[in-house]
């Protein structure tokens, strides 16, 4: 029976889903958002968040610890460095998982995991002001049609002066 065993094996054994884990960890820290599928993204987001609130205190121990479930010496850096200067004040809900709906082949549900704190786009949807136009007739239709009318009118007169010439 399963009782009280929550916990998705994701149809690996424990070693190999433990090398999978941290690979996913190590790539979503270097690169900021990974494409995967949905169960290994909920798995992933147990696994490392609990890491990067150990990267917020820099210590010696913290750095042995997390290294002993990630063995990547660049993405420690990267997650000791960058990483959890970002999410120093942040008290939890590192990560974000959004939906990108099925895979072709399998019709796997597939979606990408993000670092919240390192998405371009959110952060610039949220410091965007929407500004209101005032007047409602159009100063750009008139600074648009004023330079097309004044071309013809620049060629008008060397037409007329060309067959002067002759």
């Amino acid at each position: 029976m399963r009782h009280n065993k929550k916990f998705n094996h994701l149809g690996r054994t424990a070693d190999h889903r433990r090398a999978l884990l941290a690979n996913q960890a190590i790539s979503l820290i270097m690169h900021k958002r990974i494409t995967t599928t949905l169960a290994k993204a909920k798995e992933l987001k147990k696994y490392v968040e609990p890491l990067i609130t150990k990267a917020k205190e820099d210590s010696t121990n913290s750095r042995r610890v997390v290294f002993s479930y990630l063995q990547n010496k660049v993405a420690i850096k990267e997650l000791f460095g960058p990483v959890a200067e970002k999410v120093g004040d942040r008290p939890g809900g590192y990560t974000r998982i959004i939906k990108l709906g099925f895979r072709q082949g399998d019709a796997a549900q597939i979606c990408f995991i993000e670092l919240v704190d390192f998405d371009p786009e959110m952060a610039k949807g949220e410091t965007k002001k929407k500004t209101t136009r005032r007047s409602r007739r159009g100063g750009q239709k008139a600074a648009a049609e004023a330079p097309a009318a004044e071309a013809p009118a620049a060629e008008a007169p060397a037409a007329e002066e060309a067959p002067a010439a002759e």
